[in-house]
């Protein structure tokens, strides 16, 4: 198995629209992506290389940073959208097996003025953050409309409810992410740059900068998923397979460890598109295969699984 890729030239955030004979082309292509593998690989979808660029580099000097300069920024410091912040090297366990994480993480979820951004030696932060966080969210919702039509079903059905993208009544994050370098044998027993998990809302955006995720496929093996330039990785997460009950899959992911010897860094920016957190979402097909639930009260069980809060 491989990941497929899609050419979404026709339907780019640079297109005003897309035509009806394109619109049927994608949806049967992301049909089968979704169905089949629950991840595809879309070019040309006018989120350019260069603005990806920027974004890996104003993060790293981020991260770069003594740890008591992103202190103030911490996730949990911002009372009206705790998940906005950075998280600290070991603080994530997506794999509960597993010991924390080995990577820090910046999360943007609110665009709105009140939010405090850093600055300093990235004083471009927010400048450079704000405008790839829209979009992202302009792509995910094209995306979404496609998907819609894909099954079938009116674009509402998944438009309605995202509606809040950028503020603090939608969940949706913008998630910059690095990996530090490993020196051989320090790890812990077990320990990943990124635990085995699958994502939690919608869909997500991935921007690899280099390889070293690992897909599990259908048949239970876990494939490379090869970084293409210019290519945007993009998955179902679990909220959305419940919405579709289980038409379109959620699969398993994770980052190994650098082989023994390689002591380079890795950076990954991705976004993740929640439902607004008073949307309740509940199967499309009209069946009972799961029970209704919130964007907020699903988002926050699957956050505090992840921070060990439960």
């Amino acid at each position: 198995m491989s990941i497929p890729v899609v050419d979404f030239g026709a339907y780019s955030i640079n297109q005003p629209d897309v035509s009806d004979k394109h619109l049927h082309i994608l949806s049967k292509q992301l049909k089968t992506a979704f169905t089949e593998v629950g991840f595809v690989f879309l070019t040309n979808t006018g989120i350019s290389h260069e603005e990806v660029d920027r974004v890996m580099d104003i993060s790293e000097k981020f991260f770069l940073q003594p740890d008591e300069l992103k202190q103030p920024f911490s996730r949990k410091s911002f009372a009206k959208v705790p998940n906005h912040g950075w998280v600290s090297l070991e603080t994530e366990r997506l794999n509960q097996r597993r010991p924390g994480d080995l990577k820090e993480a910046f999360n943007v979820v609110s665009l709105q003025p009140d939010i405090k951004w850093p600055s300093g030696a990235v004083k471009s932060f927010q400048e450079i953050y704000s405008p790839f966080y829209l979009h992202c969210k302009e792509l995910a919702l094209r995306v979404l409309r496609v998907m819609a039509h894909s099954l079938d079903l009116d674009p509402e059905v998944f438009l309605s409810v995202h509606r809040h993208v950028g503020t603090s009544e939608n969940g949706s994050t913008l998630r910059s992410l690095y990996y530090p370098p490993v020196i051989s044998g320090e790890a812990k027993k077990d320990q990943l740059r990124c635990g085995e998990h699958s994502d939690y809302g919608t869909i997500t955006l991935v921007f690899q900068g280099s390889e070293g995720l690992q897909v599990l496929s259908r048949s239970g093996e876990f494939i490379d998923a090869p970084c293409i330039p210019g290519a945007v990785l993009l998955n179902i997460a679990d909220l959305m397979q419940r919405w579709t009950s289980d038409r379109f899959v959620s699969a398993l992911h994770r980052v190994l460890l650098p082989p023994p010897g390689d002591s380079s860094s890795r950076q990954c920016t991705a976004f993740f598109l929640h439902p607004d957190d008073q949307a309740l979402i509940t199967c499309c097909d009209g069946s009972n295969k799961y029970p209704p639930v919130t964007g907020a009260a699903y988002l926050t069980e699957r956050l505090n699984s992840s921070y060990g809060q439960n």
